[in-house]
Parts: C-alpha cells; sequence; structure tokens
C-alpha cells in the first residue's frame, strides 16, 4: 500500500518523520515514498509544487501531509490549496478532543475565500467567494454521516450578513432534514464564543472554507493549543492527513515543536484505511506518555521534539508487542 509523505517545511521536518515511523510500526506493509513540496522547493527550483508532483500524490492510497510555507510572491497561490482543489479533497474533518471536549469541525475544503479567485490591482484587491449547490450539498451530506454515529449537527453560518450563507445554511439544514439528523444554526462569530464556553453542548460543526478554519482554530485553546490537533482531507479518491498547525518558522530546528498533531494526523490515516486497531494504539501511546507527565514545552514540559516522540515510539512498541 504506497503512502506519500510531504515533510514540508519548517517544523513539518520535524514532527513527519516520527510520524512515519509510527505507521510503519504498525504497519510495515506500507510503502512510503517522498514528494518534495514547499518554499524549500521554490528556493531551489523555483516551483513550489509541480503537475508531475500532483501527478505522484495521486498514485498514493493516502498522504501523510507535514506543513507548507508558501513563497512570498505575490502572484503565487497556497500549495495546499491547490492540493485540496486538484485532488479535490472537499471535506476537512478536525476534531477537537480533550478532557470535556469532544467535537468535530468539519469544513468545506474547495470553495469560498480559500477558491483562489482574487485579483490585486495597485489601489485595491478582490478575493471571490463562491458557494457553490454541489460543495454545499456534498459536505453537509458528510457532516450528516459523521452526526449519525453521534448526536447534533450544528451549521455555522453569517446568513445575517451574506446571502452566500443563506444559501448555505438553508441547504446544509435541508440535508440534515432529509437524513434524519437533529440539526440547528447558529452565526459563526457567536459560535466561536460559545464552543470556549460550552464545548459539551457540541457535535459536530459544519461550516465554510474560511469559517472553518478559524472555528478549528479558536477549539484548539479547549485541548491545549494548535500543537494537539490533527486533521483529515477527504475526496472521493484521494486522502491526505496533515497537522493543523503550520510550519512555525520561527521554532523550526530547535527541537521543541509538538509532534502530537501530526502522529494524530497518523492515527486519521489508519482510521481511514480501515485500520482502526492500529489507530487506537498510536492514540493510547500518546495518552500514556502524557499521563507519565513526559509533555513539550508547550504543554508546560521539558521534553524536546525528539525525546518527546521517543517516548511515544516505545510506548507503541510496547503496546503493539501485548495486543
Amino acid at each position: 500500500m504506497k503512502i506519500a509523505v510531504v515533510e514540508g517545511d519548517g517544523i513539518g521536518h520535524e514532527v513527519i518523520p516520527p510520524t512515519r515511523e509510527l505507521l510503519g510500526l504498525l504497519r510495515p506493509d506500507f510503502e512510503f515514498f517522498e514528494v518534495e513540496l514547499g518554499f524549500g522547493k521554490w528556493q531551489r527550483t523555483g516551483q513550489a509544487v509541480t503537475d508531475d508532483d500532483i501527478a505522484m500524490l495521486r498514485t498514493a492510497k493516502a498522504v501523510l501531509f507535514g506543513a507548507i510555507t508558501t513563497p512570498p510572491a505575490r502572484d503565487y497561490k497556497s500549495v495546499i490549496v491547490r492540493i485540496r482543489k486538484e485532488l479535490d479533497l472537499y471535506a476537512n474533518v478536525r476534531p477537537v478532543k480533550g478532557t470535556g471536549v469532544d467535537l468535530i469541525v468539519v469544513r468545506e475544503n474547495t470553495e469560498g475565500f480559500y477558491s483562489g479567485v482574487e485579483k490585486v490591482d495597485q489601489d485595491s484587491a478582490c478575493t471571490v467567494r463562491c458557494i457553490t449547490r454541489k460543495g454545499s450539498e456534498r459536505i453537509s451530506r458528510y457532516a450528516c454521516m459523521l452526526t449519525a454515529r453521534r448526536h447534533t449537527l450544528t451549521v455555522g453560518h453569517k446568513a445575517n450578513v451574506l446571502k452566500s450563507d443563506v444559501f448555505f445554511r438553508d441547504i446544509c439544514v435541508d440535508e440534515a432534514q432529509k437524513a434524519g439528523v437533529p440539526v440547528r444554526e447558529c452565526y459563526i462569530d457567536a459560535l466561536c464564543l460559545d464552543i470556549l464556553l460550552h464545548p459539551d453542548q457540541y457535535d459536530v460543526i459544519v461550516t465554510t472554507n474560511l469559517f472553518g478554519d478559524i472555528l478549528s482554530d479558536v477549539a484548539a485553546y479547549l485541548v491545549g493549543g494548535l500543537g494537539l490537533l490533527p486533521s483529515a482531507n477527504i475526496g472521493e479518491k484521494f486522502a491526505l492527513f496533515e497537522p493543523v498547525h503550520g510550519s512555525a518558522p520561527d521554532i523550526a530546528g530547535r527541537d521543541i515543536a509538538n509532534p502530537i498533531a501530526a502522529m494524530r494526523s497518523g492515527s486519521m490515516l489508519l482510521s481511514h484505511l480501515g485500520d482502526h486497531k492500529a489507530a487506537a494504539l498510536v492514540d493510547q501511546a500518546i495518552g500514556h506518555v502524557l499521563q507519565r507527565g513526559i509533555k513539550t514545552r508547550d504543554l508546560g514540559g521539558t521534553a524536546g521534539t525528539r525525546d518527546f516522540s521517543r517516548a511515544v515510539r516505545e510506548e507503541l512498541e510496547l503496546l503493539a508487542r501485548n495486543r
């Protein structure tokens, strides 16, 4: 089974290799191959991602993805946004799980303000936000599928201001009613506050591209920060798994990055491929290491990236032998 590995830039080089080791430990049948993308490649070749790179990703059963720094050139578009669009990874699934918190943000991943339809002149800049029926129906159906295993679907929107959000909200509510899923709606600004105050009242939240990005970052506060949040980018044919955090160039190479988000993204990859037992072992290993008080600095600990990763690997080896 072929798994593409993209370390990317910054701390991607520190958090993806140990995640790959965990996957290889549990699934020796995985055939890993590397694809170089991002700022480093752009500096060296003038291109951050090529058509050939996209073609290579298409050959993989799944992609383990690090973090990308988009080149600073004014007309250069986001690498990860291009990948999501070209592989049609329409559902961005971001679970937020911790003490008293167990919710999932489902973000439409190919439309809205991240569509890349922009125009920049000397005196103005315009970004087009387009919401389609097809995009809204399929993301709401995906969210309803997840909600059927849980309880209530919440639609996050700004329909009091944006007509495109009226369109999105109405489609999501209609799809939920067809599926027999309990549904409610909430203005996105109020929702950002309410999930911090009452996280136990939320199960699955579906929203548009930009709003989902912001909402999941806000929700990270509930569990200890972005260093803990994994995500999945799911399409009909392809799937890509990445930590929610960025490349964090300010801390890159300092052995202080938290690898948990990347490791949990690896767990989501395993689960997506049907190996739920292996996925659970990764999550258990991380939990056991944290319970022993081994934490990275962002969580109040003293362990470096390498030491924490080593501790998780050793714990996983023990769990794997005893299963």
